[in-house]
């Protein structure tokens, strides 16, 4: 008899987890996009709603697809782990599009197109290029494409969870610079107008932005490129880059 019970409950156990596998909201007409929601203007919270420029430029491929967007908010640093375990479709927060993440990844074409920084103390007239970097500490978020910008000039990486909380590094000494991009930078500073940080040179390297999805995805990827072409003949991506930027970054 207890043989029987023991095996009756493993059976609803089982069944029970099941059905939860079965119900994580996998709805086809639901696309569900991992995102940060820190990283001003790309994506961030305003009145307590999530919005920036990947934001929409996402909701507007999602738009042409005929589907729903539904955000997971996730720290950078374990953004892909989540796209990787399912836990969303697709990655939207300005990745990157490298050989090496094209391995790994199905990559959309950019929509993003911009160049790379280096920020400062306003005070510290020692930096001016990547090579000054060599042998000091810069705040990064360690698994972005900036860091690995910064390690291979030989800057020492403290790892942080976006740009604001690098300039804060920053601003009490604790390290010497960040790397990061150029949109991101300015719209700090015109936000803030902070002067006690500063752009003390250029990386020297253009990088192009897209979306990331598994690698299994190509054909979620495929349908996303199509709906670029689109908003981007239609003038969509123009008017979106220009509401956050005042020119177009999407070309």
């Amino acid at each position: 008899m207890r043989r029987k019970l023991i095996a009756a409950v493993i059976a609803v156990v089982a069944a029970a987890g099941i059905t939860a596998c079965g119900s994580s909201n996998d709805d086809p007409n639901v696309l569900k996009v991992g995102t940060e929601g820190t990283y001003s203007p790309f994506s961030y919270q305003e009145n307590g709603s999530l919005t920036g420029y990947d934001i929409d430029v996402v909701k507007a491929v999602a738009d042409k697809l005929g589907r729903k967007v539904e955000f997971v908010q996730t720290p950078w640093d374990a953004i892909f782990a989540g796209l990787e375990s399912k836990r969303f479709d697709l990655v939207a927060n300005q990745v990157t599009i490298s050989p090496e993440r094209a391995q790994k990844y199905s990559l959309s074409q950019p929509y993003t197109t911009s160049d790379g920084v280096i920020v400062a103390k306003a005070d510290n007239n020692g930096i001016h290029a990547l090579t000054d970097l060599n042998g000091k500490t810069c705040a990064q978020s360690t698994t972005s494409n900036w860091s690995k910008v910064a390690s291979g000039a030989g800057c020492k990486v403290e790892g942080v969870e976006g740009f604001v909380q690098a300039v804060q590094l920053l601003k009490n000494g604790r390290v010497d610079a960040t790397v990061n991009d150029t949109l991101a930078v300015a719209e700090y500073t015109k936000k803030t107008g902070d002067t006690s940080i500063h752009v003390a040179g250029k990386t020297g390297e253009t990088s192009k932005q897209g979306f990331a999805a598994r690698k299994d995805s190509a054909e979620l990827i495929d349908k996303i490129n199509t709906a670029l072409d689109q908003l981007r003949s239609d003038g969509t991506l123009a008017k979106i880059s220009e509401k956050y930027f005042g020119t177009d970054v999407s070309k």
